[in-house]
């Protein structure tokens, strides 16, 4: 998430009141492209593709930002849950969503966050179906990665947490629930991209959703790679 500097102070208390949507794991200093705290990256060319915020609403999607670079721009790094999806299968968790081509259904709830400046709304979740025998494995497993959202917030009845149709989510792609199969929540990143709209900065970038940056950085001792 890129901010003009004058809007990095709030921005940063925002990822902070909302540690479990918004886990920061970098910051970068005023106008500089990398964020050594997660290795040998340029802000500006090593994520897949961008969304181009003007007033709140993407313009474009560029694959590198060299050209729209600023010396005021800041830089903030947040976990994603997908680091933690192959210590899942290893452990003998079964997601159907992995190879299926499509993107992790994603939805506004009525969790309110709290704000700071510009920057509030509801928390967005991310939903994985899983087997009812593996929700407490899966509890205590996430739970180790606290930069990558730690454990679910919610499980089960989606209504209670806002949402009306699971088949119909705000983002990413539909995922049938199976037998023997119970919907999760985890607390999604874009929580803070969806406050970076409603803000409605001049300008503001993004990775797009689904465009992860893969770091050479461990998020744990048995991580792997981590993505923010």
């Amino acid at each position: 998430m890129i901010v003009p500097r004058r809007f990095a102070g709030d921005f940063h208390q925002f990822c902070l009141r909302n540690a479990k949507a918004c886990p920061l794991v970098g910051v970068s200093r005023a106008g500089c492209p990398s964020i050594p705290a997660l290795g040998d990256i340029d802000i500006r060319t090593d994520a897949p593709q961008y969304n181009i915020y003007h007033f709140g609403e993407v313009i474009r999607q560029r694959t590198d930002i060299i050209d729209l670079w600023r010396d005021d721009f800041a830089a903030f790094a947040l976990g994603s849950a997908l680091t933690v999806e192959a210590a899942l299968v290893e452990k003998g968790v079964k997601l159907h969503s992995i190879g299926c081509g499509k993107a992790l259904p994603k939805f506004r709830t009525n969790i309110m966050t709290r704000g700071a400046g510009a920057f509030g709304g509801e928390m967005v979740v991310s939903m994985r179906p899983i087997r009812r025998c593996d929700v407490d494995k899966v509890r205590a497993l996430t739970a180790r990665f606290p930069l990558a959202h730690g454990s679910p917030i919610h499980v089960g009845e989606p209504s209670i947490i806002g949402i009306s149709d699971l088949m119909a989510p705000d983002w990413g792609d539909a995922v049938e629930i199976m037998d023997g199969e119970v919907p999760v929540f985890w607390a999604s990143s874009l929580t803070a991209q969806d406050a970076l709209a409603r803000a409605g900065l001049a300008i503001s970038i993004t990775v797009s959703p689904g465009h992860m940056l893969i770091t050479d950085v461990d998020a744990k001792a048995d991580a792997g790679i981590f993505k923010v």
